[in-house]
């Protein structure tokens, strides 16, 4: 890795916002393809209201409203939806540095697998799992309310041995942690997206249909028993999928809410703000994933089916 790689980030929403502005601050080369929010941002910069870091504020962000104006970059982080990946993935190569690494900051599962064939078989493509609450308030203005590690696993690319692949991984990793952030290689990347899922699933989904936010869900008894039983069924599917989670993992996701603060997940504002749902990467992936090893889930699939009957119905 050059001693200092530049970072482009697309889609500068709490994701791309959080991190861009956390890598910009440890004094790395950042910048930001912005649309909707480009005129906000260019004329006030960044700010995260963090209950971790403190309130930070990027005043001179390098930002862009067109990839054709921004300097190839050695590393892409791409904190938009799932939903737009097939229209980023242009941008995404135009923005690419040769050789560079392009790492979704996304939920769901085989998001990595539908880019893929978008993109230049140079690039080499990374899946980042964000472990972090929090929201964008306002354009350029981000709340962080608590948590913000991101762990990374290789999907595809040009490095082919497991070697070459694991230094990518450090790499990547050594960027978030010089900006005070925890990050850890994944050696198997399908493995940690079923982990994140157990959460995702149960609390996306639940938060829009009971309109409500986590220390609610949590505090009654049949939303909890509720969560319970879908985090399992979400964990038997990992393993009838061949990526066995560790004994108790639902347990000890349940506990790590409780101790959380109120929180409203991701698809909770894009429904309410009438943005698409992230339903084919929280659910119909895995769901179809779970189906071709034998392995039923019916209350995911329940939450899929209302889901999906709700964003008919919006305007």
């Amino acid at each position: 890795m050059s001693a200092a790689p530049r970072i482009g980030i697309i889609g500068s929403g709490a994701i791309g916002g959080f991190y861009g502005l956390m890598l910009a601050r440890a004094g790395f080369d950042v910048h930001f393809l912005l649309r909707s929010e480009f005129a906000a941002v260019a004329s006030q910069g960044l700010q995260v209201n963090s209950a971790v870091h403190g309130n930070l504020h990027l005043q001179s962000v390098q930002a862009y409203q067109s990839v054709a104006d921004m300097p190839p970059c050695d590393w892409l982080l791409i904190g938009a939806k799932t939903t737009s990946n097939a229209e980023l993935a242009p941008l995404i190569s135009q923005a690419a540095a040769s050789g560079a690494k392009v790492v979704l900051m996304q939920n769901g599962l085989a998001v990595e697998d539908e880019l893929r064939p978008l993109l230049p078989d140079s690039l080499h493509l990374l899946g980042g799992l964000c472990y972090i609450c929090a929201h964008r308030s306002a354009p350029g203005v981000v709340e962080h309310q608590a948590l913000g590690g991101v762990n990374l696993g290789y999907h595809s690319g040009p490095a082919s041995d497991a070697e070459s692949r694991q230094q990518i991984l450090e790499q990547g990793s050594a960027l978030f942690q010089a900006a005070g952030l925890d990050s850890t290689p994944m050696a198997e990347l399908n493995q940690a997206r079923w982990q994140k899922l157990v959460w995702n699933v149960p609390y996306n989904g639940l938060a829009v249909l009971l309109n409500s936010a986590t220390t609610a869900l949590m505090s009654n008894t049949d939303s909890r028993a509720l969560i319970e039983v879908i985090m399992q069924e979400v964990a038997d599917a990992a393993g009838a999928c061949g990526y066995p989670l560790p004994a108790g993992f639902a347990g000890k996701l349940l506990a790590a809410t409780d101790r959380m603060p109120d929180y409203l997940p991701s698809m909770y504002h894009d429904f309410a703000l009438q943005r698409p749902l992230e339903l084919h990467a929280i659910y119909a992936a895995p769901l179809a994933a779970a189906a071709q090893a034998g392995c039923p889930m019916p209350r995911t699939e329940m939450l899929y089916q209302t889901l999906r009957f709700l964003e008919q119905r919006q305007p």
